[in-house]
Parts: structure tokens; C-alpha cells; sequence
């Protein structure tokens, strides 16, 4: 029932995304340019020949604290970059509203969560997170190293801002390069995002 209801889901997505021209998995991600939080310009083509995941955040949204508050989030970051791939968290929120941050602010809610990204981006105008079609906090894309998009949606199967759920939820961003590695294709390439909405 649950596989049913993920195609059922992916079937869904990929007409809405069709309708608003966001992405999907099988896509070749768009490029972007932003500013991270230390002021330098980042560009998704300045990692050509690396995996790369986005993950948008909100550290106001409690179904962000729910992973960052349990390590969750910082462990999968960890596990990933570990073994070479980008990790850029996305910051969409536009000024004045909630989860809004500059540079400085990203940089200590970096350091004081104990969190992996390779870089923060800062995305205030929201043109990025359009770009992608990203709805929730968090939600994630997962790139291979060409930069096709092999996943894309929420980063377990549980949508629940509980940290007791964290026991039984699958980690599917793990799943993800798990197959990935396998040489295999990604068994759950969609999971619908779940969160608070992107305060564009």
C-alpha cells in the first residue's frame, strides 16, 4: 500500500511540477548562483562531477528542529559529506519573515547545531527555491555527479514533527545514495515534502 501510494504521490508531483516548471527526478538540475553566508558566489555548476544535495531550512519550522534538535539532520550531513558529496543548505526565506537570516546568523546557527553543510546559500529573493519548486522545511534534491536528480522530497517517510518518529522512519536521503552506490536506481526517487511552507 505504501509503495502504491508513493507512485500514486509521483504521478501527482509530476504533473503539478509540469504545471509550475519545477523539477523532477530524471532531471538534469538547473543551474543557480547565489550568495553563501560568508559573501562569496556559489554556483551549482562549480561542482560538476560531484553528487550534490539541496536542502532547504527554516530554523524556525519545527519539523526542521525535529531533525536538527536529534542529530538526525547533522548525521546524515555527516554521512554523506564523509564520502565527498556537496551538502548546500538553502535558505529561501524572504526578509521579515520567519526563518529569515544573514550571513553571520547562518553562520552561528552552523556552529552552535554542530551541522555538516558544505555551504550555506542565501536565497531571500526565493528565485532559487521557485526555480525548484520547493514547498517545505526541510526538503531535499539529490543529484548525482552529472547532476541528474535522483530524488527529491522529504528526508524520511514519516511526516511528523515528533523526534519519537525518528525511530521507525526511513531515511530515504541515506536510502538514496545507498542505491546510488549500488549502482543501482533509486528505489523512492519522490516522497511527498512535508513541513512548513517555504516563507517566500
Amino acid at each position: 500500500m505504501k509503495a502504491f501510494a508513493t507512485v500514486i504521490g509521483m504521478a501527482a508531483f509530476l504533473a503539478a511540477s509540469t504545471a509550475m516548471g519545477a523539477v523532477a527526478p530524471g532531471d538534469t538540475a538547473p543551474d543557480f548562483t547565489l550568495t553563501d553566508s560568508n559573501g562569496q558566489s556559489v554556483s551549482l555548476s562549480d561542482y560538476a562531477g560531484k553528487q550534490v544535495v539541496l536542502e532547504w531550512t527554516n530554523h524556525e519550522c519545527p519539523f526542521v528542529r525535529k531533525h536538527y534538535s536529534s542529530g538526525n539532520m547533522q548525521a546524515t550531513q555527516k554521512a554523506i559529506t564523509d564520502e565527498g558529496v556537496v551538502w548546500l543548505s538553502v535558505i529561501s526565506s524572504a526578509p521579515g519573515k520567519q526563518g529569515y537570516v544573514k550571513g553571520d546568523e547562518a553562520n552561528e546557527l552552523t556552529e552552535s547545531r554542530g551541522a555538516h553543510p558544505t555551504r550555506v546559500l542565501l536565497d531571500p529573493t526565493g528565485e532559487v527555491g521557485r526555480l525548484y519548486g520547493a514547498t517545505a522545511t526541510p526538503q531535499l534534491v539529490v543529484m548525482d555527479a552529472e547532476h541528474t536528480i535522483q530524488y527529491y522530497g522529504a528526508i524520511d517517510d514519516t511526516p511528523t514533527a515528533n523526534v519519537n518518529d525518528l525511530e521507525t522512519a526511513q531515511n530515504l536521503v541515506l536510502a538514496a545514495f545507498r542505491d546510488m552506490d549500488a549502482g543501482k536506481p533509486v528505489e523512492v526517487p519522490y516522497e511527498p515534502p512535508y513541513g512548513c511552507t517555504v516563507k517566500y
